[in-house]
């Protein structure tokens, strides 16, 4: 069985993989012998997880990209497919939020959230399918959504709204692509903690919001490990327009 999760084969770009999901994505991925592509704004930071990767004899290249940058992305991949071969695997995983009430999100504050979590990744992966069209080696592209795609809560309206759109997009261009042999799927994390949030699982309110979790705590950044490698090697090869929820039964309360 272990066969048909091997992704030693791949060659995968990961978005906003200089920290949080998209760097422990990398991490598990690379340990399983991928080669992999780690794109995002932040290079000091890539650099150093490029470094880390080699000096444990994995493959990676660090590429700039902002997902909001149109002309960035087929530059990024550009570099990343000179220095490794052709992208096999894409995970869209760049994002940000705003917390803010509804009421006090300016344009701004929309631009930047729908540019970066739905724009950015629809825009990526129709690049990295343009691709994998023309070279007719299908491929696989998974999106990284969240359990707000599908509830919701306070102060987030934007991302919550650029989640959904992700899943619908994943069922979209799922749908275009099959013919061409290419899936798309998508993972949808509910609460993880990650170098970001870390601190507010220690308040009160972090503290409250992980006990409305069945599974009465946060979610690791491991905890999505065989999910990824599930989405990304080829026992995931009869799904597609997929979303798979994990998040400690965070939506059945």
């Amino acid at each position: 069985m272990s066969e048909i999760f091997d992704v030693s084969k791949e060659i995968i770009f990961i978005t906003g993989a200089s920290q949080g999901l998209g760097r422990q994505f990398a991490r598990v991925l690379s340990a399983d012998g991928a080669a992999v592509v780690l794109a995002a704004r932040q290079t000091a930071k890539l650099k150093s997880l490029e470094d880390e990767i080699k000096d444990r004899g994995g493959r990676a290249v660090a590429v700039q990209m902002d997902v909001t940058d149109m002309a960035s992305i087929p530059r990024a991949i550009d570099v990343a497919e000179a220095a490794l071969g052709p992208v096999s695997v894409l995970i869209n995983n760049a994002g940000i939020a705003v917390e803010k009430l509804a009421v006090d999100q300016t344009e701004a504050d929309w631009d930047a959230v729908i540019g970066a979590n739905l724009k950015g990744a629809y825009f990526t992966a129709t690049e990295v399918a343009r691709r994998m069209i023309a070279r007719q080696q299908g491929g696989n592209i998974v999106n990284v959504a969240s359990v707000l795609g599908f509830g919701v809560t306070k102060f987030v309206s934007p991302y919550t709204v650029s989640k959904a759109g992700i899943v619908q997009a994943t069922k979209a261009l799922a749908l275009e692509w099959a013919a061409h042999r290419i899936r798309v799927n998508a993972l949808a994390p509910g609460y993880i903690d990650t170098d970001m949030n870390h601190e507010f699982w220690t308040t009160p309110p972090g503290e409250k919001l992980a006990r409305r979790i069945p599974q009465r705590r946060i979610g690791h950044e491991s905890d999505l490990d065989g999910a990824i490698l599930l989405l990304a090697s080829q026992a995931s090869r009869y799904m597609t327009g997929s979303t798979i929820t994990v998040d400690g039964g965070f939506l059945l309360g």
